[in-house]
């Protein structure tokens, strides 16, 4: 069997393998697949060139510039499967070898294409020393790296290996004779060794490569889930804050409303008081049944401040005890009219709101029989609780402590809800609330 007969087998294999690294290239477009792509390209070309009957300096210059191309891409390669970056000495000493496998070739192409040189014995001889210089360059690379537990340095070092060893038995097969023929029996050609070399560094190169393309996902999906664990978690530390800022905003709002609500409760208690005593004066019987409304009243006072919301049928209920009060000492100069809308009774506000409005009226406003101070409360259809009585200011200004409108607006922004409205109208004072209505009522409503 002669080497003629396997040399289109080994060529076939690779230009396989040129053909599948071209379509990872093109797929990843990863330097590492584009050298591996031009590493297989010249060795198939070279093979190629076997089996051309190319005159002999032609020939060898074609199969120099072809080889040496590979070992300088070869020691490309070996920067990226080595991670020589980490290694910058080596570095320095591999990039000094590939120039000076670039200034060999630049003199061999002077040497095969200008001058008669490469006909002489001494030129055979001199082609050793290079020989034997690149194979010691690889046993180097061997022997440093062969300790390597990177599987992806491992295959390269097995592929580096595999090559030197042929080259190996291609030098010695050529310090015997230098005239080849494709005839000759298969284990005494030279490039039988060189072919079978060449592919098993390119089979442990593919493997290498596929490796580090699989752990090099590997990796890109564990970094995506450590991502995806990172943002969760972030996430959730963020709905955790958001949780306690709202708990804390929550008690904020809690503590001032309940801040609201302690001052009403002084300040209702010491009016009541003075009209109490004004009644003990006047008229007794009076008196006593008016502390029996005031225990009442005070009764739900001390139970508004437990919330910060009551409905306004409760609170309705709670002003015409109140009111009640009113007409004790004041008679037939104060009136109550109320006009809201049934719908409206499950509806919300904050406690002692329509106590306030009642009482800023009877403060600020003359009341006498003849002229009585009236005071509403209704209701619109734009969800809206209306309190206004008639303009009758006393004469002379009345001091305020601030408790009455400007706390009722502070429960309101406290809310988040509009702010109430105050305007003065025809001979009237008026304040109109927003109701906050549960969306249950709201779609009975609507239908």
């Amino acid at each position: 069997m002669t080497y003629e007969a396997w040399s289109p087998l080994f060529l076939g294999m690779v230009v396989a393998m040129l053909l599948t690294t071209t379509v990872q290239w093109f797929m990843y477009r990863e330097r590492i697949y584009g050298l591996y792509a031009l590493y297989t390209l010249t060795w198939a070309v070279y093979f190629i060139i076997n089996h051309f009957g190319l005159p002999i300096n032609i020939g060898n210059f074609y199969k120099l510039l072809l080889s040496y191309s590979s070992y300088i891409l070869y020691l490309e390669l070996a920067k990226v499967f080595l991670e020589l970056k980490s290694h910058p000495k080596f570095l320095r000493w591999v990039t000094y070898v590939q120039w000076a496998l670039v200034a060999y070739c630049l003199i061999k192409t002077y040497i095969y294409l200008l001058t008669d040189f490469w006909q002489t014995r001494l030129h055979d001889l001199l082609l050793h020393p290079v020989r034997f210089a690149l194979l010691a360059v690889g046993a180097y690379i061997v022997l440093t790296f062969y300790r390597s537990k990177d599987m992806v340095v491992r295959f390269f070092i097995a592929g580096t290996a595999s090559l030197m060893i042929n080259h190996a038995v291609t030098v010695l097969l050529l310090i015997r004779s230098t005239s080849f023929s494709l005839q000759l029996p298969l284990w005494q050609h030279p490039d039988l060794f060189i072919q079978m070399g060449v592919v098993l560094d390119l089979i442990f190169f593919s493997l290498g490569i596929s490796y580090r393309h699989r752990r090099e996902a590997v990796r890109q999906v564990v970094v995506e889930k450590d991502l995806e664990n990172e943002r969760e978690h972030h996430y959730r530390k963020q709905l955790e804050a958001d949780l306690i800022l709202k708990q804390l905003q929550h008690e904020k709002t809690e503590v001032q409303m309940r801040a609201l609500q302690s001052q009403i409760s002084p300040h209702f208690l010491f009016n009541s008081l003075n009209t109490l005593s004004s009644l003990i004066d006047e008229s007794p019987p009076q008196a006593s049944e008016f502390v029996d409304e005031l225990s009442s009243v005070y009764r739900y006072l001390l139970r508004s401040n437990e919330n910060e919301l009551t409905t306004l049928n409760l609170e309705l209920g709670f002003i015409h005890s109140y009111f009640h009060l009113l007409r004790t000492r004041f008679g037939s100069g104060v009136s109550l009219e109320i006009a809201v809308d049934q719908a409206y009774n499950r509806a919300w506000i904050p406690p002692l709101t329509l106590q306030l409005l009642v009482e800023n009226a009877v403060k600020h406003n003359v009341i006498l029989a003849e002229e009585p101070l009236v005071i509403r409360i209704r209701t619109n259809d734009q969800r809206q609780l209306i309190v206004e009585n008639t303009l009758q200011r006393k004469p002379l200004r009345v001091d305020s402590n601030g408790v009455g409108l400007s706390n009722i607006t502070v429960k309101y922004q406290l809310l988040n809800q509009p702010e109430p409205t105050i305007e003065e109208e025809g001979g009237w004072f008026r304040v109109t609330l927003p109701l906050l209505v549960p969306q249950n009522m709201l779609v009975r409503q609507q239908t």
